[in-house]
């Protein structure tokens, strides 16, 4: 950019052709959130002032998102923030950018569960008291973890392999664990009476990077409260934030732990749900993804080892002690396994297993019911 007055018209031109140049496959698009991003316009907005000129600082900020794009950083954290679903979630680099296919597990889950129950006319002050006990027994049992996450010496170090550094989607479990699963969960939880039968639901979110499913499954169903765990620090801030800056922190708690590790054994039995979208991508696809995704995107929260279900093998097996009876398991995985991964879940007792197709139409997601009693 020279130092001529330049307007949003001359900007967007510009901005397209030099993206365009260095491979941006949507270089038009890419210009207008920059842009927008820049001026704190709307996309709208930049066609309708055309002709208004860029101030210096509007100029500087993009000048820095050109340059950062054009070396093929996605433009979510170049932005810092991402629609998913009806809200709209914090993203930042070490932490795996929510996709539309996520968006299609929200809505089997969603599908899955009761619908939320007519709401009374009326607060009253028992409904009152059962939801301040509710709020207040979940933040006792994150406490409470914490406690004894600390106790047992499970620092994210330890947790994680000298290569998690990268951060992300992963929860890869970790070869230096060996605190068992029920000495270092929750130690205390919402009683049957804080979570009335048919009220509230309990859901487990593993894996659960930014926080987007954890985060639109209880925005968009009030009776769904969720534990939503991730081995890497990183995506246990983030989700924290996102869960705090949609006012959902009373109903989404995030511990950092392997999968389900850090959930205790008072717990196990009583989910609703467990929901997961783990790093699937078999190691030997990782060299085909786009270079954007290889390039900045967390490896650990992509690579899913040699066939894609490194991850989900352990899972299953959690998942399988965590549910109720008929509760359901739900996970994102790669297409070409599904077969074999319905073969895994089929192996644990589960039943009613079904794949669900993605947008694009590939077999994307796994549905499977805890045999029931």
């Amino acid at each position: 950019m020279t130092n001529e007055t330049w307007t949003i018209k001359t900007a967007l031109e510009w901005t397209e052709g030099y993206l365009g140049d260095k491979g941006d496959e949507n270089p038009r698009l890419s210009a207008q959130w920059l842009l927008s991003e820049a001026t704190g316009l709307s996309r709208m907005h930049l066609f309708v002032n055309y002709d208004r000129p860029l101030s210096e600082d509007e100029r500087a900020l993009l000048r820095g998102y050109v340059k950062r794009r054009g070396a093929g950083e996605p433009l979510q954290y170049i932005t810092g923030e991402v629609i998913f679903r009806h809200i709209t979630v914090k993203v930042r680099p070490g932490v795996l950018i929510p996709r539309p296919e996520t968006e299609v597990l929200v809505s089997e889950v969603l599908a899955a569960l009761p619908a939320p129950g007519p709401r009374e006319a009326q607060w009253n002050t028992e409904a009152a008291a059962q939801e301040r006990e509710a709020v207040e027994a979940l933040k006792k049992a994150v406490e409470e973890a914490s406690e004894a996450l600390s106790e047992n010496q499970r620092s994210a170090d330890e947790v994680r392999s000298p290569d998690d550094s990268a951060g992300g989607d992963s929860g890869r479990p970790s070869s230096s664990e060996s605190v068992p699963a029920d000495e270092v969960g929750l130690k205390s939880a919402p009683t049957e009476e804080a979570e009335p039968a048919g009220k509230n639901l309990l859901v487990a979110d593993l894996c659960t990077g930014s926080g987007c499913i954890a985060c639109s499954l209880a925005y968009e169903h009030p009776a769904i409260r969720v534990i939503a765990t991730d081995i890497a620090p990183e995506a246990v801030e983030l989700a924290k934030e996102n869960a705090e800056a949609l006012g959902l922190s009373d109903r989404v708690a995030v511990l950092q732990c392997s999968l389900g590790s850090g959930i205790g054994a008072k717990r196990l039995g009583t989910f609703d749900a467990v929901v997961s979208n783990p790093p699937y991508v078999p190691t030997s696809v990782l060299s085909e993804i786009p270079r954007e995704v290889a390039n900045f995107e967390p490896a650990l929260a992509l690579d899913g080892g040699e066939d894609g279900l490194a991850l989900f093998l352990p899972l299953a097996e959690w998942a399988a002690s965590a549910l109720k009876p008929g509760g359901l398991l739900a996970c994102e995985l790669f297409e070409d396994h599904m077969d074999a991964a319905a073969a895994v879940a089929q192996a644990y007792g589960f039943t009613d297993i079904r794949i669900v197709n993605d947008l694009t139409d590939r077999p994307r997601i796994l549905l499977a019911r805890k045999e029931t009693l």
